[in-house]
């Protein structure tokens, strides 16, 4: 197979790196140590329009495929921004505004995806809850209708852009005897009576990104808010999850690139015993096991990018093997990092320390390792 990329993709890729690495990564250190949302990196990444990439121009976007999708945000990992700004733009972006584009109706795709793509407004995507995380067909949030307005209750949790989202797209079931086949989506803005968040978590990593639990408390929606059909909500849910599954792998492949190339630096510029410690065989083998992720991680990620912009539906076996590899020997690679740099690797001001605590989420959000495991062993002893 062929993933090679046309002239005007490199192109692309180049000037998203520059710009990443002259405009967005000099303020993720202060972000990071804040441990806040930061409105300046988030207009950073508007004012490129890569909070649209994906929507055709008519709505705001910039029209491009999802190969392109990877190579952004592959190239802003590369460029040193932090993880936490690059999750947030993969819930906005591939979880929210992906959702409305794919299954909203005309109305609603005029009413928002504009509004998103440009930044204007900020979305979240509302699944995960506390007693449900992994087996998102058992959630609890509930959906009546009631007249021409569906009433929700119910709560959701680690919930990415939450405090600071304008818009929401939340599921949540009609009649939880169907199980998935009883879960609908509902487009919900920050406005709507009964609709709240609670404070932001403290996380051990991505701490640039806002993260908080939601609440409906009899919330209203009117129901021209329906997003796509009742019962229609598993479907959605899978969508985003191809999303995670493939393009929000590939800001990850981008910072096991910095990391190599900080950890390459660093093993010229350091010495021990009166030589530099690349000539160990110990660092020449994690700079060698850094290199071969990375490698095997783009084969993957755009093999499957690939394979959805030829129409090909995302294989569950794949994406899962995917998301474990990427997810767990991505942050076996990061930790490698930090050893190369000793102490200094465990100080916050050398960027491997950062990069370590942000590649932990890999093998947790998205489905975890534990649960893709389960997926391919399961399709396997078919």
């Amino acid at each position: 197979m062929d993933f090679s990329f046309s002239d005007e993709q490199r192109m692309f890729r180049d000037t998203v790196y520059r710009y990443g690495k002259e405009e967005i990564a000099p303020l993720c250190e202060e972000a990071d140590l804040k441990g806040e949302f930061s409105y300046e990196i988030w207009n950073k990444l508007a004012d490129m329009g890569l909070l649209g990439l994906p929507f055709p121009e008519e709505l705001g976007g910039q029209g491009a495929d999802i190969v392109t999708c990877c190579l952004a945000g592959e190239a802003l990992g590369h460029a040193g921004v932090d993880g936490g700004s690059l999750l947030a733009l993969g819930a906005h972006t591939y979880l929210c505004a992906a959702d409305i584009f794919t299954f909203g109706n005309e109305g609603q795709k005029k009413k928002y995806v504009p509004k998103l793509a440009s930044g204007e407004w900020i979305g979240c995507m509302g699944l995960t809850e506390p007693s449900c995380g992994s087996d998102a067909a058992a959630l609890r949030t509930t959906a009546v209708k009631k007249g021409d307005k569906y009433i929700l209750n119910g709560s959701k949790t680690f919930i990415t852009n939450a405090p600071v989202a304008d818009v929401c797209v939340a599921f949540a079931t009609l009649d939880r005897s169907k199980r998935h086949e009883g879960i609908a989506a509902f487009i919900v803005e920050k406005d709507f009576p009964g609709y709240s968040t609670g404070q932001p978590f403290h996380k051990m990593g991505c701490k640039v990104s806002a993260t908080s639990e939601v609440f409906f408390e009899d919330c209203e929606v009117p129901e021209e808010n329906l997003l796509g059909g009742e019962g229609q909500g598993w479907q959605i849910a899978l969508t985003g999850v191809e999303w995670d599954r493939s393009t929000l792998l590939s800001p990850m492949l981008g910072a096991a690139m910095y990391n190599l190339e900080l950890c390459a630096r660093y093993a010229n510029e350091r010495y021990a015993f009166k030589r530099p410690i690349r000539e160990f065989q110990a660092i020449q083998h994690r700079i060698a096991d850094m290199k071969l992720f990375i490698e095997a991680s783009r084969l993957a990620i755009y093999r499957v990018a690939s394979s959805k912009d030829n129409g090909v539906l995302l294989n569950p076996l794949l994406a899962a093997v995917n998301k474990v590899y990427v997810g767990d020997v991505g942050f076996e690679r990061a930790s490698d990092a930090v050893q190369i740099f000793g102490g200094y690797g465990f100080m916050h001001e050398y960027p491997v320390e950062r990069n370590f605590r942000d590649a932990k989420l890999g093998a947790i959000g998205g489905g975890t390792s534990d649960i893709m495991r389960f997926i391919v062993s399961r399709i396997m002893l078919m």
